[in-house]
């Protein structure tokens, strides 16, 4: 999924969890409702000056925005865990632990 996409699922999340219409976060932020939208089809981006708005209206850090690994495929994501546990052998077994845990019924 390209980046456009995933930075406008991301605000769709955030705004929902805030309990926000896109009318209502299009009104803080300044634009039209439709803008809100094709941000969150991944159509446009966001100025920069209109993301740090969305950014302190949906109160979170650029940081959590461009958080979106949650969003990826299944593949990318076992992709992304064999690369993770390649770095950190010395966590295989503790890692093991974990999923293991997890997946017990």
């Amino acid at each position: 999924m390209n980046i456009k996409k995933l930075l406008g699922k991301r605000i769709q999340e955030l705004r929902k969890k805030n309990n926000l219409t896109q009318e209502n976060l299009a009104e803080f932020v300044g634009i039209e409702p439709v803008s809100i939208s094709n941000i969150e089809n991944g159509k446009y981006y966001p100025t920069a000056e209109n993301l740090d708005k969305i950014i302190t209206i949906l109160k979170t850090t650029p940081e959590k925005l461009f958080s979106f690994g949650h969003h990826q495929t299944n593949d990318d994501l076992l992709s992304e865990i064999n690369s993770m546990l390649l770095e950190n052998q010395s966590k295989m077994k503790d890692i093991y632990k974990i999923i293991r845990a997890l997946t017990q019924d």
